[in-house]
């Protein structure tokens, strides 16, 4: 990308990738000399090959053949494979600049290049300003930029560390860089793992590669079978094999394509599904887990109201009509009510993918910010998709934590950030879940963010006992008729939840397959409804139950009796509550 290359054409940007044609506007405005690129650095990028058509290799041959194919020199430099030119006359004009070097400074680099970046950046920059007096065009490109200007405050940084860090700010507002035609780009994966100094410069672009979107994916599968017949290796079709791989990688892509041509394995939705989830769980080392939807929100039993207004939003997401979507939900209730089978069916109803978030959090300086920001790469490239975070009171922290070096404060404000960014409305849907809606801030229950707030309780009408007894059986694997659940149960245990009522189940399985048969009958159900004692904490259940109406969003998904309780009154007993326990 050369001043000169700009020609007549209505957009001579135009068959460049989205991220490229950025960073060739702004360097065109002659206000930026330095670019940051960050994400996705690793994948193949679409090339123009000699006999016209259309191939794909990694970035360094794109920005070196297609991005500044114009310039005069191309050099590229990082810390393990030394300086390195794009060409042999670049090369040979290397080489005679370091012969001269050695000659005005007693060193001999024109025999054995310096891999150092101390010695190499002043090799690069004397070589650099030389050219451009000369009015030459260069690009310099910085591989593994984050190895030579880690992020971290400057105290921490080696002695190394901080001359390079000051010589990249240096040129990147040097005035015969800016007035010349060069460009600086620095690569890295995280742009979180750089320094703050240079991302947040004024005189450095950070540019996104982001990972390849549907259209993207197609074309690379094309050209990946080019002169295959479809049929012949897959039993998804072709629009299909680029809708069902969103979040992998082009050369992720490769390896499921190239494993099943190589091996003669089919490639079949189930396929597909696994090899997804096996080299994303890789690629993101345990920060997502991926959830594979088996259920509807059929399968749910009881909650009728919130099954209702999922299945709205799940209609709405099937339309396209995401601008309608809540940005997030918060789903609250007692422990037991099924909140993350809830979440995972909904996901179920419309087919789309569920990660669940891990612990991405991690005791070494930047590391937890460097984890966020793949997560977010990956949920961008991954939507429509829905997102649990488990425990989220205590998952997410809030703005106020204190004692890591300001790290928790941070990454809350970027979740915060993130959830409320109204780009991914219905393309990235949240759901927080927790006993203790009262403990999560307040920043991620707003409205933008968790703003649908659904309240989940155990059964209380026989009705009620009923479905949640035969979606239970279906589970478990229970069959057994009996003419009423509710005359089995116990007076004094009738409010069961969902977690209790399965292990009712496998009790009595366990029951008869210890007495030696294979079928429960009746007595077995009776009996073990009479011997268990479900785990008794009544004062935390009755707190998780007020808070859970407290945060309700809608009348209709509380139950009678709570519907009816005086706002006032709940408020007052939730204060006791707290303190009750807080002696206990």
């Amino acid at each position: 990308m050369s001043k000169s290359r700009k020609s007549a054409e209505a957009d001579p940007l135009a068959e460049l990738p989205g991220w490229a044609r950025k960073l060739a506007q702004k360097y065109y405005t002659k206000t930026v000399n330095t670019f940051l690129l960050y994400g996705a650095v690793r994948d193949l990028q679409p090339l123009t090959l000699e006999d016209g058509g259309r191939g794909f290799g990694p970035l360094r041959t794109f920005l070196a053949e297609e991005l500044f194919g114009g310039r005069d020199h191309v050099v590229f430099y990082d810390r393990s494979s030394g300086i390195r030119s794009a060409s042999t006359e670049t090369q040979k004009d290397l080489q005679r600049t370091l012969a001269g070097y050695d000659t005005l400074y007693g060193t001999d680099f024109a025999k054995s290049l310096p891999r150092d970046p101390g010695r190499a950046l002043q090799i690069l920059e004397n070589f650099l300003r030389m050219r451009l007096s000369d009015g030459r065009s260069l690009a310099l490109v910085i591989d593994f930029a984050e190895t030579l200007v880690p992020g971290g405050e400057m105290s921490h940084l080696s002695a190394e560390d901080r001359f390079v860090l000051a010589t990249l700010e240096k040129w990147a507002h040097d005035p015969q860089f800016l007035a010349g035609d060069v460009s600086v780009v620095l690569l890295a994966e995280n742009l979180a793992d750089i320094s703050p100094r240079l991302t947040r410069n004024p005189y450095v672009a950070p540019i996104e590669l982001p990972l390849p979107v549907e259209e993207e994916r197609l074309e690379y599968v094309r050209y990946k079978l080019e002169g295959k017949k479809l049929a012949a290796v897959s039993d998804v079709p072709l629009a299909g094999l680029a809708k069902m791989t969103a979040g992998l990688s082009r050369i992720n892509l490769d390896r499921v394509l190239t494993e099943s041509l190589e091996r003669g394995v089919r490639i079949t939705s189930e396929l597909l599904k696994e090899k997804k989830k096996e080299l994303i769980q890789a690629e993101c080392h345990g920060l997502l887990e991926f959830i594979e939807p088996v259920h509807t929100l059929d399968a749910v039993a009881g909650h009728a109201k919130a099954k209702e207004m999922l299945r709205s939003a799940a209609n709405a997401l099937k339309k396209g009509r995401m601008e309608v979507m809540p940005m997030g939900y918060l789903v609250s209730g007692p422990v037991g009510t099924g909140k993350t089978f809830l979440v995972s069916c909904f996901a179920g109803e419309i087919g789309i993918p569920v990660v669940k978030f891990l612990n991405f959090r991690s005791q070494w300086q930047g590391v937890t910010e460097s984890n966020l920001e793949k997560i977010f790469n990956l949920l961008k490239a991954l939507w429509p998709v829905a997102v649990m975070v488990d425990e989220a009171d205590t998952f997410l922290g809030n703005r106020d934590s204190g004692g890591d070096s300001g790290t928790s404060s941070r990454v809350f404000g970027s979740i915060a950030s993130f959830m409320g960014n109204t780009v991914y409305r219905g393309k990235i849907v949240w759901f927080l879940m927790t006993a203790r809606p009262d403990l999560l801030p307040i920043d991620l229950k707003r409205q933008g963010r968790a703003e649908e707030h659904l309240a989940l309780f155990y059964p209380e009408t026989e009705a009620e006992r009923e479905e949640l007894f035969k979606v239970m059986q279906k589970k478990t694997g229970l069959k057994l008729e009996v003419p009423s659940i509710s005359d089995l149960i116990p007076i004094g245990t009738r409010q069961l939840s969902g977690a209790d009522m399965e292990a009712v189940m496998v009790r009595t399985r366990f029951r008869a397959l210890a007495q030696g048969r294979e079928q429960a009958t009746e007595e077995d159900l009776k009996a073990v409804f009479e011997d268990f004692v479900p785990p008794s904490y009544p004062l935390e259940i009755e707190l998780q139950n007020l808070v859970a109406v407290q945060e309700c969003t809608s009348r209709e998904l509380l139950p009678e009796s709570f519907r009816r309780m005086d706002r006032d009154l709940i408020t007052r007993r939730v204060r006791e509550l707290k303190q009750l326990l807080e002696q206990g």
